[in-house]
């Protein structure tokens, strides 16, 4: 089994985009009005808007994406001004945050320790 790609929903699809184009500092591969695409080192993260598919959703922590950086700098950058809802935690061998998307999802950022390995 291998996992290729998740998606989360969200509220305003060209909102969602320009959050996640400036997170990931890239542009999507699929930019549409339903379903928009980020390919992350082959990994597919979509952004859904249930709303242009009558679907029911709640937001919140019900399913966390957790994205690994490759520092403590490249993670305490990406979350400067975002809304953090699980501050900055060692956590074995990496450094954990939770932030707030522009949707209300929640997402996972994970850092290694140096030297841990």
């Amino acid at each position: 089994m291998k996992i290729k790609s998740l998606y989360i929903c969200v509220d305003d699809m060209q909102r969602a985009i320009k959050f996640y184009t400036k997170f990931f500092e890239k542009s999507p591969i699929k930019n549409d009005s339903v379903y928009s695409v980020f390919d992350i080192d082959g990994f597919r993260f979509g952004l859904f808007a249930y709303k242009e598919m009558n679907e029911v959703h709640t937001f919140g922590s019900n399913c966390l994406p957790s994205i690994e950086v490759d520092n403590i700098e490249i993670l305490k950058r990406k979350t400067k001004n975002l809304e953090i809802c699980f501050p900055l935690t060692k956590i074995e061998k990496n450094y954990v945050v939770e932030f707030i998307d522009s949707e209300g999802n929640h997402i996972e950022l994970t850092a290694p320790i140096k030297g841990s390995d």
